[in-house]
């Protein structure tokens, strides 16, 4: 099933309500940036997706394996350089996990944090179509165009 996403850009700062049809968030540009500061930005929305899946990994196999654990907190933090060859970005994870763990419980939550799903989907392949006006009996193909 595709992950389908709208948005409506309002007018103030660079606000956009962006919903999945059942829940809806604010995004923003920072200050510095023209913005209102009112919403994640689009690389904070990056990073959260990916700090997201990397914590509900950990959850997913600790319950898997009936390991009990607490609270799992993440940090990351993300630098985008322009090179010759293109952005290069490198974005550096710490994962904190309350519990009584052994140290092999833990290095393979830790493991498997680095294998999920978000993770492994921004290191492939993408295909990003060009944008295209919305029409009132419009609908996104997924096929490729490449």
């Amino acid at each position: 099933m595709a992950t389908k996403i709208s948005l409506k850009n309002l007018p103030e700062g660079f606000q956009s309500v962006i919903s999945n049809g059942k829940h809806a968030i604010l995004g923003d540009e920072p200050i510095s940036s023209k913005g209102t500061d009112l919403g994640f930005s689009p690389e904070d929305l990056i990073l959260s997706a990916i700090g997201a899946c990397k914590v509900s990994t950990v959850r997913f196999i600790a319950r898997k394996h009936g390991w009990e654990i607490g609270n799992v907190h993440a940090k990351l933090e993300m630098k985008v350089e322009r090179q010759s060859t293109g952005l290069h970005t490198a974005v550096n994870v710490q994962i904190e996990i309350e519990g009584n763990l052994t140290d092999e419980q833990r290095t393979e939550l830790l493991r498997q944090a680095d294998r999920c799903y978000v993770h492994r989907m921004i290191e492939g392949t993408w295909s990003i179509g060009s944008a295209l006006p919305i029409t009132q009996d419009s609908t996104i193909s997924m096929e490729n165009d490449a």
